[in-house]
C-alpha cells in the first residue's frame, strides 16, 4: 500500500474522517484497502479553508508555481510503477492501460509546468473611437478563485491530473473528490503534490481531496464562494451539476457514444484493429472508446469478417496479467447494466457475432450488428466492451448517423483519401475527428472537450488553465 498518511487532506494537515470504506478488486472482490470517507461537513471545511488560501495561491510567483509542478512531476515519475500497481486493483484496468494512463498523467504534470509561462495578456488599441485617444489599455489572466475538481473511476489519476495541475498553474487553491470506487491512487497523486507545492513555496492548503458521495459533491459545487467547477463523468450527473452551480462556471467532460467510419478505400486490416483497439481498451470503460461503427456496404462484409477474426488476439482475464485486454467492469451493477442492454438489444432484433454474454464477473467482448436505431446500446453509452456494426450505403448516410445522437465528443473515420478525411472533419459534430486512428485518441496537450449532452469547455493544461482565469481588462489614461 503507498505511504500517504491517515485521513484527509483538509487544511495544512490530514483530517480523521467518522468512517472508512473497503475499497475492492473488482477481479475478485477482494479488499485492496481502507479509504477514508469525507461528509458535507468536511466538504464546507474544505472549502472554509481554500476560500482563506485563495489570496496566498493567487499571489504566487510563476517560478514557485512552475517549480511545484516540476517536483510534483518528478515525484510522480519516482513512484510510477506502484501507483500503476494501485490502479490495476483499484479499477480493475488491466495493467497496459494503467501503464497508458500514468504515462499521460506525468505528461499532463510537466506540460502544466510549462504553461504557467505562457500565462499572459495583451494590449488593446483603445484609439478605435476618438473617445480612446491618449487611453492605454492591456488585460491580463487572474485567478478564477476557489477550483473544485470532480472526477470518474476509469481514470482516476489521469482525470486528477487535468484538475489539479492546471489549477495550480493558474494559481488557484483546488479541491477534489475522487471517485468512491477507486480513491487510493488519487489520495497519492495529491499527497505528491501537496508535497511539492510546500517545498516550492506553496501553502499544503492550496490542494485539498475530499472523498465521499453525493452529498459531499453537492456541498463542494453549490457554495456561492467557490470560482468554478470542473466535472468529469456521466451526462446525467453533470446536467444536474451544472443547474446546481449556476451561476458559477462549469467545465463538463461527460458521456459519450464514439463513432468510427469506415469508408469503402480504408485499409480494411487497419480499421478492423482500430475496432477491437478502440473498443475493448479499459474494458470498454471509456468515454471515446469505440461503440458505433458505420461501415460503407461494398467492404461491409469482408469487414465485418477482418473484425471478428482480430478478436482472437483480445485476452480475458485477470487484470495484473501484462497480456490481458479485457476484465470485469467496476462492479456487478455494471456488469449486470451491460447485459441487460445486449439483451434488450437481442430482444429487439440485434444479431450476436461475438461475445454477448458474461463469464463470471466479465462481459464477454461483444460485437452486434442489426442494432435497432432506438435500443439503448445504440443511443446511450455503453460503457462495457461492446461494439454496435452498421452497414450504410454511403459517406453522408454515415455522417448523418453519427450526428444522430445527443453525444459528441470524440469521433474517428478511416479512409485513404485526404479530401474524404476533411469531409468528414466539416461534416460530423465532434468536440474532436481522428483519421484514420481509435476516436480513443487524446493528446493530453491538445483541447478536448465535446458538444452537445457530451459537455462544455476545454482540457487540456493549456486550454484548463484558460478556463480556470478570468482576464482583467486596464484601462489607463496617463495624464487626467
Amino acid at each position: 500500500m503507498p505511504d500517504f498518511p491517515a485521513g484527509l487532506p483538509i487544511g495544512e494537515a490530514w483530517v480523521e474522517p467518522s468512517t472508512y470504506a473497503d475499497v475492492l478488486f473488482p477481479y475478485d472482490g477482494s479488499v485492496v484497502g481502507r479509504a477514508p470517507v469525507g461528509s458535507k461537513e468536511l466538504a464546507s471545511k474544505a472549502v472554509d479553508i481554500a476560500v482563506d488560501a485563495r489570496p496566498a495561491m493567487a499571489a504566487l510567483p510563476s517560478h514557485v508555481r512552475t517549480k511545484a509542478l516540476r517536483l510534483a512531476y518528478e515525484r510522480f515519475v519516482e513512484r510510477q510503477t506502484e501507483i500503476e500497481d494501485l490502479l490495476v486493483l483499484e479499477t480493475g484496468k488491466p495493467l497496459v492501460d494503467c501503464r497508458v494512463e500514468t504515462a499521460r498523467s506525468a505528461l499532463t504534470l510537466s506540460t502544466a509546468a510549462e504553461e504557467v509561462a505562457r500565462l499572459h495578456g495583451e494590449t488593446v488599441p483603445l484609439d478605435m473611437l476618438p473617445a480612446g485617444e491618449g487611453l492605454i489599455g492591456f488585460w491580463t489572466r487572474r485567478p478564477i478563485g476557489v477550483v473544485v475538481g470532480i472526477t470518474g473511476f476509469n481514470y482516476p489519476v489521469l482525470l486528477a491530473c487535468h484538475k489539479l495541475a492546471p489549477a495550480v498553474a493558474a494559481g488557484c487553491p483546488v479541491i477534489l473528490k475522487p471517485p468512491p470506487q477507486a480513491p487510493l491512487a488519487t489520495l497519492w497523486l495529491v499527497h505528491l503534490m501537496r508535497e511539492a507545492l510546500v517545498e516550492a513555496g506553496g501553502p499544503a492548503s492550496g490542494i485539498q481531496l475530499v472523498s465521499g458521495g453525493p452529498e459531499v459533491g453537492e456541498a463542494l459545487t453549490t457554495d456561492p464562494r467557490i470560482g468554478m467547477v470542473s466535472f468529469t463523468g456521466s451526462a446525467g450527473v453533470g446536467h444536474q451539476i451544472a443547474r446546481a452551480a449556476a451561476p458559477r462556471k462549469v467545465v463538463l467532460e461527460l458521456g459519450s457514444n464514439a463513432a468510427l467510419v469506415v469508408a469503402a478505400d480504408a485499409d480494411l486490416d487497419a480499421a478492423a484493429d482500430a475496432v477491437v483497439r478502440g473498443g475493448f481498451y479499459a474494458n470498454g470503460q471509456a468515454c471515446i472508446s469505440v461503440q458505433r461503427v458505420l461501415v460503407e456496404e461494398p467492404v461491409a462484409q469482408e469487414f465485418t469478417s477482418k473484425v471478428i477474426d482480430a478478436l482472437d488476439r483480445v485476452v480475458v482475464g485477470d487484470p495484473r496479467s501484462a497480456d490481458t485486454r479485457v476484465a470485469p467492469l467496476i462492479d456487478a451493477g455494471s456488469t449486470e447494466r451491460v447485459q441487460q442492454w445486449v439483451d434488450d438489444a437481442v430482444a429487439a432484433g440485434a444479431t450476436v457475432l461475438a461475445g454477448g454474454s458474461t463469464d463470471g464477473r466479465v462481459v464477454r467482448p461483444t460485437v452486434l450488428s442489426d442494432v435497432p436505431g432506438d435500443a439503448q446500446v445504440w443511443r446511450e453509452e455503453v460503457f462495457g466492451p461492446v461494439v454496435c456494426l452498421k452497414t450504410v450505403p454511403d459517406l453522408p448516410s454515415a455522417y448523418d448517423e453519427v450526428n444522430d445522437s445527443r453525444y459528441g465528443l470524440h469521433c474517428a473515420i478511416y479512409t485513404s483519401s485526404l479530401q474524404t478525411a476533411f469531409e468528414a472533419i466539416e461534416q460530423i459534430e465532434a468536440g474532436g475527428i481522428v483519421v484514420n486512428e481509435v476516436p480513443g485518441f487524446r493528446s493530453d496537450i491538445a483541447p478536448y472537450g465535446g458538444v452537445k449532452d457530451s459537455g462544455i469547455g476545454r482540457e487540456g493544461p493549456r486550454f484548463a488553465i484558460e478556463e480556470m482565469t478570468v482576464t482583467r481588462m486596464a484601462t489607463i489614461r496617463p495624464a487626467p
